[in-house]
């Protein structure tokens, strides 16, 4: 399979150059291009992974590949990039997070069901090894009545603000509480910014704290039932981009998606609330 990349600024295209190429981990997937012409980052991983081809504009990949990864650090680019794909009826993966609003996330699944392109987006930490151990042992305790997801964010941050880092605890958040997501309610205090709301039967709570320039908090979720407490620090480790990356992959072979899309567009509501506030 022919993986090419739009966005190569974000530091998880090291990580994808590293498991597909230099590894050779990808089950014959490998990145054969790269947009964006031959920056000095761009010659820097042709040389580290061995990728064949840059070429200059997004567009210049159709023909050249068999699947897309579109990961520029701010997802107010996502949009523009990822819909040409969908339209060429090619699977992508928009790497988190989906969009910056609500009409571009909209947008791009909407592009993903007229050509019936396979499409999926979520936070690599959705996809931890911490996060399936707390979702296998909340799942043995019964219906979720509260989960609470803690990490760092910063809503003046220049990558789409707080959808950049803020998309993490609320897709683990929402993966831990299944169902449609009803009025999202965000207060300040301090360096922190609170959001609530139910999903489904779940209350949901999503603690989103500024970093410090001494470093931020660790990923944090807890799942509160009737009769239990579950709750993980979620740990990133050099690996940690790998999973999502193969949910990515198994997508792109089966035409199946990971996700529903529906659930490609609970986070980008929840977090559009959220910008909405902190901006307000």
């Amino acid at each position: 399979m022919r993986i090419g990349i739009v966005g190569t600024d974000n530091s998880h295209v090291d990580h994808i150059v590293e498991h597909l190429n230099v590894r050779a981990a990808g089950g014959g997937a490998r990145v054969v291009a790269l947009s964006g012409g031959a920056s000095e980052r761009n010659e820097m991983l042709r040389a580290r992974g061995g990728v064949e081809r840059l070429v200059d504009a997004p567009g210049d990949l159709l023909g050249l590949v068999d699947a897309v990864v579109v990961a520029d650090r701010d997802g107010g680019a996502h949009r523009a990039h990822a819909v040409p794909f969908l339209r060429a009826g090619l699977p992508v993966f928009v790497d988190k997070p989906l969009a910056c609003t609500v009409a571009d996330a909209e947008a791009i699944v909407a592009a993903a069901r007229e050509h019936e392109a396979p499409l999926t987006s979520y936070s690599a930490v959705r996809w931890l090894p911490d996060t399936d151990a707390l979702a296998a042992e909340a799942a043995g305790q019964g219906a979720a009545q509260v989960v609470v997801a803690s990490g760092p964010a910063d809503p003046d941050g220049p990558y789409g603000g707080v959808f950049y880092y803020g998309i993490h605890p609320v897709d683990t958040a929402l993966r831990l509480a299944p169902g449609p997501l009803g009025d999202i309610r965000v207060e300040r205090s301090g360096a922190a910014v609170t959001a609530t709301a139910l999903a489904g039967g779940t209350r949901v709570v999503v603690n989103l704290v500024r970093p410090t320039e001494k470093g931020q908090i660790p990923f944090h979720a807890m799942v509160v039932s009737r009769e239990a407490v579950a709750q993980r620090t979620l740990a990133v480790d050099g690996n940690y981009v790998v999973p999502g990356l193969e949910a990515f992959l198994t997508m792109a072979r089966t035409g199946r998606p990971p996700l529903a899309y529906d659930d490609l567009l609970r986070p980008i509501r929840f977090l559009a609330a959220v910008a909405r506030e902190v901006r307000g």
